[in-house]
């Protein structure tokens, strides 16, 4: 199958939980694409040479004939449009109603849980760090984060919706901002985290932190 040229942009270190869910999503789909990287810490996005998307001046960017999208989720769907079943391989569920929650999931977890998000950097999963205990607001945050993931994956299966889906990712992400910082995590949670970050196309990405750590 013949595609187009692509390009994803990352931060330098890639430690973005939205870089992550692209390239896994890209991954899943067995595109070929080139990875870029700008030093979000040294400011360079926000330089007018940088040779990224100018509109909102963040990552990731993905670049396919002349068009630049960014936000991440926006990113998964477009790739599930352009890139389409059966030709390519599907990152989110076939039927209507649970893609409808995938993104809904995908939404959530991008809009909700702040206190998590700011007390559990991805420093904690890619870079080893080790994070002092949460506070109230932090705590309360984890317990909703927790009581929804029972719910979601109450049917006891590794997956979300039978098979995996991109949301997946995005889940055992933020669950383990908190195993990974080794946070109390119900056990069936916990075991739901490790399952997904076996998954080949999330090891490829954490082994380009790694080896940016290196």
């Amino acid at each position: 199958m013949s595609q187009p040229a692509i390009t994803l942009w990352s931060d330098a270190n890639f430690f973005s939980p939205y870089v992550m869910s692209v390239y896994i999503a890209l991954a899943e789909k067995g595109l070929t694409f080139n990875l870029k990287t700008v030093d979000l810490d040294r400011g360079d996005h926000l330089k007018p040479q940088w040779q990224g998307y100018a509109l909102t001046r963040r990552v990731p960017v993905l670049e396919i004939d002349g068009f630049e999208l960014s936000e991440s989720s926006a990113i998964d769907e477009y790739l599930e449009d352009r890139f389409a079943p059966p030709e390519w391989e599907r990152i989110y569920p076939h039927d209507l109603q649970k893609r409808a929650r995938a993104r809904q999931i995908q939404a959530w977890l991008r809009s909700d849980l702040g206190p998590i998000r700011e007390q559990r950097s991805t420093d904690v999963i890619f870079g080893g760090a080790k994070k002092p205990a949460l506070n109230d607001a932090g705590a309360a945050s984890a317990s909703k984060l927790f009581e929804t993931a029972a719910k979601l994956l109450e049917h006891g299966n590794p997956n979300l919706f039978g098979e995996w889906c991109i949301a997946d990712a995005d889940l055992a992400l933020m669950l383990n901002r908190l195993v990974l910082n080794g946070d109390e995590v119900p056990q069936a949670l916990a075991d739901y985290a490790s399952f997904q970050w076996q998954r080949a196309s999330v090891q490829r990405f954490v082994a380009l932190s790694a080896k940016r750590a290196g």
